[in-house]
């Protein structure tokens, strides 16, 4: 690992997520990686320029790229940072995006519309060998990336599962895992699997998933139904991968709550509360959410995965299965 460099923007959010993914691999595989500053800086009429880094030729570079920036921003800095580098005479760039942006309109649901995740995959792509991402919006994005540029989707379960067993015991004895719509099925039985590797002995987990409308984005309407076993006299988890506004939260808790659930909390891997925290913190028992958005708010409890990032670019430079990490 002498030849990697992890490159982040010095004065982001996304820096001391930087810092503990280069603790990570120095404390559990005693090797050093260096961590360099992008230095970005902006002409009058605010576009985006880089200053001098630091020398990156023969290097292999995993730029750690913060979502919590304007997404504008955060896609332009992509595409002229992959310049930057490719022009250094770097030996590889990797891009580790911990939320990918301008993954949820991945298809066309409608005339005449864009499918942004697609364009961002034909933008980022070339001169890329290596895109990790985690708990990606829709697993089929993968295919809108080249075979010359894979793209690795870890998965944050194994990391939640871990937590709720460490602090909130009690909370998963008698458990139901939600998907708030139907489309997250597959994100809540990787969980279920989890837990039920955690607890082989405990036959009190069961899944179920809510179906929605949406009226238009961002909004979710009244009319939300139940499909799978009955919440009453269980404590429910949803989880799902954005959480943006809080209202599929918000609906999906007090139908389950009227259904007879004891308690209920959500784990968004992503959390970017666009309309702050109140009616969640009204609505749920705990909110959780990871690091990836480095975003840090009272009352809610934020799950560290640098780590699995860590490990995820360490097994990559090694040539070792990243697979594992889904165990």
């Amino acid at each position: 690992m002498e030849n990697v460099v992890l490159l982040a923007d010095e004065n982001s959010k996304v820096w001391d997520f930087t810092k503990k993914i280069q603790k990570y691999i120095q404390e559990r595989y005693l090797t050093n990686t260096e961590v360099y500053n992008l230095p970005i800086s902006y002409f009058r009429n605010k576009e985006i320029r880089f200053d001098s880094t630091g020398n990156l030729r023969k290097k292999d570079v995993y730029l750690i790229q913060d979502s919590s920036k304007n997404p504008q921003d955060w896609w332009v800095e992509l595409l002229l940072a992959k310049d930057m580098i490719n022009s250094s005479s770097a030996t590889s760039l990797s891009l580790i995006l911990p939320n990918m942006l301008y993954s949820r309109q991945d298809r066309k649901d409608r005339p005449r519309v864009p499918l942004s995740a697609r364009a961002l995959a034909n933008s980022i792509s070339p001169g890329t060998n290596r895109i990790i991402t985690m708990d990606l919006h829709a697993p089929q994005i993968q295919g809108f990336y080249p075979a010359t540029t894979p793209l690795d989707n870890l998965f944050s379960s194994p990391e939640v599962v871990r937590y709720l067993k460490e602090n909130h015991s009690s909370f998963i004895e008698n458990l139901l895992i939600l998907s708030p719509d139907a489309g997250g099925v597959t994100r809540a039985s990787a969980f279920l699997k989890k837990f039920q590797e955690h607890f082989p002995d405990n036959q009190n987990f069961d899944i179920a998933f809510a179906i929605k409308e949406r009226p238009k984005p961002g909004e979710v309407s009244d009319n939300i139904r139940y499909v799978g076993p009955s919440p009453k006299g269980k404590n429910v988890l949803i989880v799902d991968d954005i959480l943006d506004s809080g209202g599929t939260l918000i609906r999906s808790s007090d139908k389950v709550k009227k259904e007879g659930a004891i308690k209920v909390a959500a784990y968004c891997t992503h959390g970017l509360f666009t309309k702050g925290l109140d009616g969640l913190k009204n609505s749920l028992e705990y909110i959780l959410i990871s690091n990836t958005h480095c975003q840090e708010l009272e009352g809610v409890e934020v799950i560290d995965v640098s780590s699995v990032f860590g490990e995820a670019i360490f097994r990559s430079q090694e040539g070792k299965s990243i697979s594992e990490l889904f165990k």
